[in-house]
């Protein structure tokens, strides 16, 4: 299984909105959820809890030594 509620989808684009079959298959998921109103439902990403996910999901460079690399000029032999 998908986890996807093609009947509930289905139901919700054809009998709720009156869709043809050939539209409803041509939607995007996004589009879909915009006409049924669903996509109010995300808020969007704000500066706020942009903040909050950088906190939570921190970027952490590798040392050069340890493996990884790093994206700068010294990496790079510029300096």
């Amino acid at each position: 299984m998908s986890g996807i509620d093609w009947r509930g989808l289905m139901q919700a684009g054809l009998h709720g909105l009156g869709l043809e079959p050939a539209v409803f298959w041509r939607l995007t998921p996004v589009e879909l959820r915009m006409m049924l109103g669903r996509e109010q439902m995300i808020p969007p990403l704000t500066r706020a809890r942009l903040a909050e996910l950088a906190a939570a999901f921190p970027d952490v460079k590798k040392e050069q030594g340890n493996g990884g690399n790093r994206n700068d000029a010294r990496a790079a032999g510029g300096a």
